[in-house]
């Protein structure tokens, strides 16, 4: 997913595309794992390439497409006990992409949803106390906006993106790594 901000940013460098006027780039992936796994957590990369069977499988249950067959999920170790994991999702929310860290604990439940990322106008980022809303979604609990959780005027396709991006995080959970406890 970190693909699109490399090749996006080739482009720009390029002239092939225009560069982002509203950047917000708020946390490094370094800086967003050690949100994710605070207090000298270990933290292993797992890297998934998707047979054609998880990958239908995923998108089935998030209902949204997958960009890519190589998922890497973070998994984070406390005295060599798993605290829980988190993934980077990278998506187009209208036109730009936006980057959010999704963390999940070891039951797959959304402990918390971080924006690390925003290209689109700054006036349409999400918010940090609306993204709290999507904390407690699992694979029994699927959280919408607009239904389950409150829309964000103005930011429609935001909203439906960050929703995607939650969907997308449990249903990985669900596929990968509900197994592995």
């Amino acid at each position: 997913m970190w693909r699109i901000f490399v090749g996006l940013a080739a482009m720009c460098l390029r002239g092939l595309l225009p560069a982002p006027v509203h950047a917000l780039v708020l946390h490094s992936r370094d800086e967003a794992l050690a949100l994710a796994f605070p207090q000298n957590t270990e933290i292993r990369p797992l890297d998934f390439y998707l047979t054609p069977e998880q990958r239908s499988d995923i998108e089935q249950r998030a209902r949204v497409k997958l960009d890519s067959n190589l998922i890497t999920v973070y998994a984070g170790f406390k005295d060599g006990k798993l605290t829980g994991y988190a993934i980077l999702d990278t998506h187009v929310v209208r036109t730009l992409p936006e980057t959010l860290l999704i963390v999940l604990d070891p039951e797959g439940q959304v402990r918390a949803t971080h924006l690390l990322a925003f290209y689109e106008p700054p006036e349409y980022a999400p918010p940090e106390h609306w993204l709290k809303q999507f904390t407690g979604a699992n694979p029994q609990r699927r959280l919408e906006p607009g239904q389950t959780v409150d829309a964000i005027a103005g930011s429609t396709l935001t909203a439906r993106a960050v929703g995607n991006a939650v969907a997308r995080a449990v249903a990985i959970y669900s596929v990968l790594l509900s197994e592995r406890k």
